[in-house]
Parts: C-alpha cells; structure tokens; sequence
C-alpha cells in the first residue's frame, strides 16, 4: 500500500513558511480493503509519521492535521508528537461532549488546536475557547465577517489564518485586516505592473540561464560568465567542495569544477543559485517549490516513457515558476529562452503529452486526488507507484536546497 500525500505550505506575517498542511488521499476505499473510513483516514495520518517521516515532509515545520471526529475520540491523534503537530478540526465535526472532551485533553497535553473553515456559531464555543487557530476562507467569508471576527478573537489571542490566499493581492488585504498566517500559492503567481522593467541583477541571472541550456553547452563561455560573476564562481567552489560531494581532493578552479560536476548536474546548479539570486525579494517556498517540481517531473520521466528527456522534465518543472520569480508574464519570458518548443508549449497551458505530465505533477502537488488519478489512467501509469517518487524528490530538494546554500 502506498500513500498519497501533498503539502501545502502556512505563511506568517514575514511571508516566511510556519507550517504545512498536509493533504491526504480521498477516496480512501480505493487505497484500503476496509468498511471503516475513519480508521483508514487515521492509518493515513498515523503512517505519514511514523512511517515517511514527518521532517520529510515538512523540512521541521509543524504539520497541520485535518482531524476527524474518530481521530478525535479514538485518541489516533494523540499519537502524533503534539510539538509537530496542529489539530485542524474539520468543519463536519459535530461539537459534541465526546468531541469537546477529547480536544479539553489535547489541549491539556500541550497541543495546537485549528477550526477549519470557522464559522461563528453559538454551538461552536466550546472548541472556540480551546483554539488556538481559526482559519476562514478569504475568498466566501463576507469581509465584514472577517473583520469583525478579527475584532472579536485577535484581543483573546487567537490566531486567525485566510485559507486560499491565491494571489499578491489578496496577501496584502488580509495582512491589512490583521490575520496572523497566510495559507495558499499566493507566492507561486507573478505580481505584474504594467511597464515594470525587470532589475537589472536578475536579467544577469537570466542571461546565465539562457546560455547555459543552449542545446550545445560551450564551457569555454561558461567559465568565462562564471568567472565575471565572482559571486557565482565563489558559490559554485563552495558547494562542490561541500560535503553533499565528498570529494577526496579539493577543486580549485572554475573549469575544474565544471569538469567534475558533469553538464547535466552543472546546469541544474547553476539553476539554482539564478532561480534563487532572482527570489531574493520572494519567499525561500518559491525557491524550493522549483526545485521539487523540477526533481519530481524528472523522477516521473521513465515511468511516462520519456527517460531520454529526464533532463527537460526537470527543466519544465525548474522554469514553471519563473514568471512569479521576475513578475513578468510567463510568455515573454520564454521566448527568449533556448529550450525546446513543447516545454515551452506545456508551461503555456496547451495540450499534449508534455502538457499532461505537467498537469498530473500540478494534481499531485495541489491534492486534487481525482484529477490526478483520471490523468494516471489516462497515462497508463500505475498511480501508487507515485507516492515514492515525491518523498524522493522531497529529499533531493531538502539536501539540495541546503548544499547550493541558497536558503535566504
């Protein structure tokens, strides 16, 4: 049995990442040969732990648990060690004595309690005098509502968290109403203003992107880049000198280390510390999403048939969120780039196998379990062969992140 499991990331004020909710497979009773769904939704939660291993999937940020009424008054929650976790009560869960009960013993023991999509009701009260969460969808809840909720429960010391905060905008009006955390992809879109010339630094970066995946990579022009940016030069001889290599000699030049880290591990280096040089002014998630995308759609490359275009998968997956990267629409960036046109064609939203690929990871990452299960079937890809290939991915990029020293 595998287990399907995405993560979408919980900002704070900072816009740094405070913590992950993670997003389970649906449908339960085509994963598990069992009549009781609440014990198959508290065997997932539960394996996500103790199995995968939580600072996996969260990189050591608190997880958010969507919690059930039987996690609840089973006790399959307490489980989980309470300085990771935050129980995230589901809307359905009816208040009862029972419910109210076992959240008053959580509390007790020290865990952190969210209302998921909180509505204000009398019937509620109880578990509003335990949260220490509420989270309110930004895009239905009324903006009086939230305003007056925010009025009502912020002096208690209750954090309130705007659920689907999708864009830039929407950040800024739900920082100004005064919410505490931020949940959604907000970070991943572009914020374009209309005759905003991209900074001069990062057209440097995407000049360097540009060359070096030119079909024919010239290393002699390489190093001669590498060598006019000394930044670059000084990060690349510190990350192949690190000890993700464990090299037996040190490198000391550029054209050495070019040689030893081969051309295809040069060119997902290199696009790294662009992506990163570029982001500098955006959330490090930005930063690490592009990475995982691009690690996960090259681990996908053999089992959609496509191994001799391992390297482009993660190229697509790199560059998918490049416009959110330089705030400039994805179209005009691509066509200076020199990859190739159906890469292109897939980030633009077109159809075609390329195109499908990219949608199936989108499904996958974003927890949309039946879109990404019609796509495997329409792949012909065995969908519980998946789960692997993100917690592999989740790993490479972990590692990587932390040896390119690109994090802040």
């Amino acid at each position: 049995m595998e287990i399907f499991i995405a993560r979408q990331p919980i900002f704070d004020r900072q816009q740094q990442v405070y913590a992950y909710e993670l997003l389970f497979r649906s449908g339960l009773e085509n994963i598990f040969n069992h009549t009781d769904v609440e014990h198959a939704s508290s065997k997932v939660a539960l394996d996500s732990f103790f199995i995968l291993g939580i600072d996996t999937i969260t990189g050591g940020k608190k997880a958010f648990i969507n919690t059930s009424r039987g996690m609840l008054v089973n006790g399959y929650i307490a489980l989980l060690p309470r300085e990771m976790t935050v129980v995230e009560i589901l809307e359905t869960v009816e208040p009862d004595r029972e419910v109210i009960a076992a959240c008053r013993k959580l509390k007790q023991a020290g865990y952190l309690i969210a209302l998921d999509d909180f509505i204000d009701e009398e019937r509620y009260k109880p578990l509003v005098e335990m949260a220490d969460i509420l989270k309110i969808d930004f895009l239905t809840t009324k903006k009086d509502e939230q305003k007056r909720l925010i009025e009502r429960y912020a002096p208690r010391g209750i954090r309130l968290a705007a659920e689907k905060v999708e864009t830039r905008e929407t950040l800024q009006e739900a920082m100004e109403m005064g919410y505490s955390y931020f949940q959604g992809f907000f970070f991943s879109k572009p914020t374009i203003i209309s005759g905003k010339e991209i900074p001069g630094f990062k057209v440097n970066y995407l000049r360097i992107l540009q060359e070096i995946h030119r079909p024919d990579l010239d290393y002699e022009k390489v190093e001669e880049i590498m060598k006019m940016e000394m930044s670059l030069s000084y990060k690349l001889l510190r990350y192949i000198n690190s000890a993700f290599f464990g090299w037996r000699v040190e490198i000391r030049s550029i054209k050495h280390a070019l040689v030893m880290l081969g051309e295809s591990d040069f060119k997902r280096w290199a696009s790294f510390i662009s992506l990163s040089n570029m982001a500098k002014d955006k959330p490090n998630e930005l930063v690490f999403q592009a990475i995982l995308r691009g690690r996960y759609m090259e681990e996908l490359a053999p089992m959609v048939r496509l191994s001799e275009r391992a390297q482009d998968l993660f190229l697509m997956g790199m560059f998918s969120l490049i416009d959110a990267i330089v705030d400039r629409p994805l179209l005009d960036i691509l066509v200076e780039m020199p990859i190739a046109e159906d890469i292109k064609a897939a980030l633009m939203g077109e159809k075609g196998p390329l195109g499908d690929i990219y949608e199936l990871m989108r499904s996958y990452e974003q927890g949309e379990w039946n879109r990404f299960s019609e796509l495997a079937a329409w792949k012909k890809i065995d969908e519980e062969k998946i789960p692997p290939l993100y917690r592999k991915a989740l790993e490479w990029a972990s590692e990587s992140f932390s040896a390119a020293q690109i994090v802040g």
